[in-house]
């Protein structure tokens, strides 16, 4: 019994590497098409963090009643939103510059 359980698991965890021993074509993407997909979706990301955040910040500062260390973490909250959106930014702004030289 031990060495069908085996046998079928060995089997089970074979199938993977057989569905993907497949000819399919591999993609023909370039380099900076990639690059320009993956920071769009981090810039994406990092603008709804941000908002997050921002949205996170004007809790803390409507429920912080007068308490300075509840204000300061709401202010620390919109601080580091922004530094996030300028990242995003500068991010884009360098694959957009690196294009550019590229000439694509």
């Amino acid at each position: 019994m031990k060495k069908i359980i085996t046998g079928v698991s060995i089997a089970s965890l074979m199938l993977p590497v057989l569905a993907l021993a497949t000819a399919t074509p591999a993609p023909d993407i370039d380099l900076l098409t990639a690059l320009d997909t993956l920071t769009n979706w981090l810039f994406t990301i990092l603008l709804i963090v941000a908002v997050i955040f921002i949205i996170l910040a004007g809790y803390y500062f409507v429920t912080s009643q007068g308490d300075p260390d509840k204000a300061g973490k709401a202010r620390n909250f919109v601080l580091w939103a922004l530094v996030g959106i300028a990242v995003a930014v500068a991010a884009k702004a360098l694959v957009a510059f690196v294009q550019m030289i590229m000439g694509a």
